[in-house]
């Protein structure tokens, strides 16, 4: 087992011997899946979004996730109050731009929580994160087209710059980095873009991962990697019968997943600092 194999099994052996609860602030679209997803991989989650109680549940939560899908400002008003205590507490800190980019509002919303609230993580597609760096992509809705290759690269060194945080560009390739220090991780399956929440449901696992590895960059590491060896687990499982099948899978899959069978040979480093221009080679 090399050292990358060691690390990703040690960092899920933890995760399932701590049960980290994750206080989720998502949208009522994936609210069951995610919670589900959450629970087969070992995590604990908690779903409040009360103002009158969201700052009390983030400051014993080891992570706070939020998640803009279903936006309106009572959302946003307990995004903010939770991610303050968090921020108090020192409880990290996620945050899923969902359709940052589709409309003005969305965009603004999501700025208003990263200028207000300290945030670990942002993971989100091309679109979204190019939105929120102050660069125009074409969005339809909350979903856009997979990004890849060096453009995802430098689109998430510049985002991680402009923004302070460790960003994940997630597509065909995941791009993850603190703007010095980054991954591209490969995996998954097709089918998990026919499955509504699949990526709101790897911002928690990432929120799970980061309630047990202080280092938010490997945390996601760490989730992209697991994340993407249970889809490719699920779509084997699935037998092609579809995306109903699939997402039952992934659960199954989730639950499944074993540290003595580590996926590191889906991560690759990006050999030169991607802060100086460097890519993957």
């Amino acid at each position: 087992m090399n050292r990358m194999e060691k690390e990703l099994g040690e960092r899920l052996e933890k995760l399932r011997k701590e049960r980290p609860l994750v206080h989720n602030i998502t949208n009522t679209v994936v609210t069951n899946f995610t919670a589900n997803g959450l629970l087969a991989l070992g995590a604990s989650p908690v779903m409040a979004y009360a103002r009158e109680e969201v700052a009390d549940m983030a400051k014993v939560a080891g992570a706070l996730v939020l998640n803009i899908g279903t936006l309106t400002a009572e959302l946003v008003e307990a995004c903010i109050i939770a991610g303050k205590a968090a921020n108090e507490a020192g409880v990290p800190v996620l945050l899923d731009p969902v359709g940052a980019g589709a409309t003005p509002y969305r965009t603004e919303s999501c700025l208003r929580i990263l200028r207000e609230v300290k945030v670990s993580i942002v993971r989100g597609n091309a679109a979204e994160i190019a939105h929120l760096a102050g660069e125009a992509r074409a969005i339809k809705g909350v979903d856009a087209g997979d990004g890849s290759g060096e453009a995802s690269v430098e689109l998430a060194v510049r985002a991680a710059d402009k923004l302070g945080t460790v960003v994940a560009v997630t597509g065909i390739e995941d791009v993850i980095t603190d703007g010095k220090k980054g991954f591209i991780v490969t995996g998954g399956d097709e089918l998990l873009t026919r499955v509504t929440g699949s990526g709101c449901l790897l911002t928690s696992v990432m929120g799970a991962f980061a309630a047990v590895e202080h280092d938010p960059l490997q945390a996601g590491v760490a989730a992209l990697a697991w994340y993407g060896t249970a889809g490719e687990i699920a779509a084997s499982a699935a037998e092609g019968r579809g995306p109903g099948s699939f997402q039952i899978a992934l659960l199954d899959a989730l639950a499944d997943l074993s540290a003595q069978a580590a996926p590191a040979g889906a991560v690759r480093t990006l050999h030169r600092s991607p802060a100086a221009g460097g890519g993957t080679r």
